[in-house]
């Protein structure tokens, strides 16, 4: 499997970035053991995570950290794992937070959590919208120069906070943002298209959408009312189910049936093909889904079913 470079990195990934958001919720440690192992067993290496996973769950969250981190301490392959992580969302403790002192003390948590002296990648998950960006990235450049980050990156911030944050950077000799983890996928494209893309061109950040599956609509499962009843997501992924969604997954089954192939790993192969994307981000629960997943990045699609998906929903 061809790796492909973190831009302005010196990391080298696996074209699959597995969400480990599942770990602690959907997965209990033995069954999230069994999926990680499978991951990497498939040549992948990429796994993302965040510090509040899966604070619905308990309010604080920290579990996906801590079950990631024992398995690596157990298969002693922590060198061989490009570790992403993230700062700032919210819990039942506390809102968002991306200011120096919730960063320098998160990121010991995290790094305790998961077992290791340091993380690759780096996330400000949510934008709290108040921190003036400098003291965050003041905070970012402490801790890179400590060890104890190497890289970082950004998701839920806006354009405008994202650019701001560039400059401040330039001008102060302050990290600078190398990925951007956005909303994309089949189902959700204006926002990234219209706003974020120009911006991952202009400063050649590196992406990572997650919900590249919308959450499990874009595998073409979920059909029927007793379809979106069956999986803990089904009220949130039951919106998409509407004209343009239909002919979404109309056209996905049409370019599956011409490759052979299932509706996820062509929603993915899609963003694959995004000269754009570096690595759609997508979680499995069991083996037929991992399956599904490890296919994308051998399916070529061409031109035209490109084309074809592109305008399924116009």
């Amino acid at each position: 499997m061809k790796k492909r470079i973190i831009n302005n990195t010196d990391l080298e990934i696996a074209p699959i970035n597995f969400g480990g958001n599942v770990f602690g919720w959907t997965l209990n440690e033995k069954e999230s053991f069994h999926i990680l192992d499978r991951f990497y067993e498939a040549g992948f290496n990429f796994i993302d995570t965040a510090d509040t996973y899966s604070w619905w769950v308990n309010g604080t969250g920290g579990q996906s950290e801590e079950i990631i981190g024992k398995w690596m301490r157990e298969r002693k392959n922590r060198n061989n794992i490009v570790l992403a992580t993230k700062v700032g969302s919210e819990t039942k403790e506390h809102g968002f937070d991306i200011s120096k002192k919730h960063i320098l003390k998160s990121v010991d948590e995290s790094l305790k959590r998961l077992k290791t002296d340091h993380i690759d990648l780096y996330y400000t998950h949510f934008d709290d919208n108040v921190t003036p960006v400098e003291e965050t990235l003041a905070a970012y450049d402490e801790i890179i120069k400590a060890g104890k980050v190497r890289y970082i990156a950004a998701s839920n911030v806006s354009p405008e906070r994202l650019i701001e944050s560039f400059n401040v950077a330039e001008k102060n000799d302050l990290p600078k943002y190398v990925a951007l983890q956005p909303h994309y996928n089949l189902v959700e494209r204006e926002k990234f298209e219209t706003q974020y893309a120009p911006l991952v061109e202009k400063y050649g950040l590196s992406v990572f959408p997650y919900f590249s599956l919308a959450a499990g609509f874009l595998t073409g499962k979920y059909r029927t009312e007793a379809d979106f009843e069956q999986t803990a997501r089904g009220g949130g992924i039951k919106k998409y189910y509407n004209k343009e969604g239909k002919a979404v997954l109309a056209a996905l089954d049409h370019v599956s049936a011409k490759h052979n192939s299932q509706p996820a790993t062509v929603a993915l192969a899609w963003l694959l093909a995004n000269p754009l994307i570096t690595a759609p981000i997508v979680s499995a629960t069991g083996e037929n889904q991992l399956q599904t997943i490890f296919k994308a990045p051998q399916l070529q699609l061409d031109t035209e079913d490109i084309k074809f998906l592109n305008q399924a929903d116009k």
